[in-house]
């Protein structure tokens, strides 16, 4: 039988894990923490102003309420999207602390970029700054389009995930994504190569 054997911790989906959670089964707590501590570190660090101490004591939080509501958890459930959900309620309350957020404004001179001859150094700086005013853009926006938009395309979860996470329509999500996008497109458009110039 599955719960007599340790290895099997690394098959079983996260659902059996939290049954054996439940009974006090501490090998497949770690399991779980395997597969989720990374993901949810970088989520917590992208949503909670890239403080990565801040971010850790999030993750461990989070972590203790798995083990403290594990009897509340349903086996018809999914458990990445119960996870989720719980992630993203501590991301608003902590929004709802901080309603007065400082944003810090990046002042770079564009034309001396654009005139830098050396276009490998002009790629990678590129980079760098298309994620810094990334998060930018994504900083200036409502909560729950910056949630909505990590979760799809950072965290890569489904709509009917975020919607189920979300507690709202898929619809709902789609919305969400479709303006948020449209304000990315408008706020990094000078990103865009095929930009006409004016």
């Amino acid at each position: 039988m599955l719960s007599f054997l340790p290895k099997s911790y690394a098959v079983s989906s996260d659902e059996e894990l939290m049954a054996y959670v439940v009974k006090g089964r501490h090998p497949a707590f770690e399991e779980l923490y395997r597969r989720y501590s990374k993901p949810l570190l970088r989520f917590f660090y992208r949503q909670l102003y890239q403080d990565e101490e801040k971010a850790q004591d999030f993750l461990q939080d989070l972590f203790l309420k798995v083990i403290e509501k594990a009897a509340l958890f349903q086996r018809d459930q999914k458990f990445k999207v119960w996870l989720y959900a719980m992630a993203s309620n501590m991301c608003k309350n902590e929004y709802r602390k901080n309603e007065v957020r400082g944003h810090q404004v990046i002042d770079y001179d564009f034309t001396a970029i654009m005139d830098s001859s050396s276009s490998a150094l002009l790629g990678k700086f590129d980079l760098s700054l298309f994620n810094k005013m990334l998060r930018e853009e994504l900083g200036k926006m409502d909560e729950l389009q910056s949630l909505t938009f990590a979760m799809r395309y950072q965290d890569h979860l489904s709509v009917k995930e975020i919607s189920e996470i979300m507690e709202c329509a898929e619809g709902t999500v789609k919305s969400r994504l479709f303006y948020t996008l449209k304000k990315l497109n408008s706020g990094l458009n000078i990103f865009n190569p095929y930009k006409e110039d004016k």
